[in-house]
């Protein structure tokens, strides 16, 4: 699994992913720092990424689609420099590798993670 990590997460995140065994870029590296969500989220399905951020009106512009994917981690934590946030998403993606590899919106807070299935239904 490959994993995008947005402007709103640090760049020192894809070094720690690399240590536990993941694949990341930092979209700094890849895209322009300005870019928008929809840029962001069109890259990553391009080049068969999953989007991790901080972001929360990326679940918005999913739900307002039928597309199945990039597949989208969303960390919706105060504290993302925390030690506690990335064992958090650790574990939330290695358990749910299965999800995200379909196409899903995992997102994960301090009470743990929960995945839906892309596209998004509209209530």
């Amino acid at each position: 699994m490959k994993l995008l990590v947005d402007m709103n997460l640090s760049l020192g995140w894809t070094e720690r992913l690399a240590q536990r065994g993941f694949e990341s870029v930092h979209w700094s590296t890849v895209g322009t720092p300005t870019a928008g969500d929809d840029e962001i989220l069109s890259w990553a399905r391009v080049n068969g990424f999953v989007l991790l951020t901080h972001d929360l009106d990326v679940s918005a512009i999913l739900a307002a689609t039928t597309d199945v994917g990039p597949s989208v981690v969303q960390l919706r934590m105060q504290d993302v420099l925390s030690d506690r946030a990335f064992e958090a998403i650790v574990t939330a993606v290695t358990a749910h590798a299965d999800d995200i590899e379909r196409g899903a919106l995992l997102s994960i807070d301090e009470r743990g993670a929960r995945v839906r299935i892309l596209p998004l239904r509209q209530p």
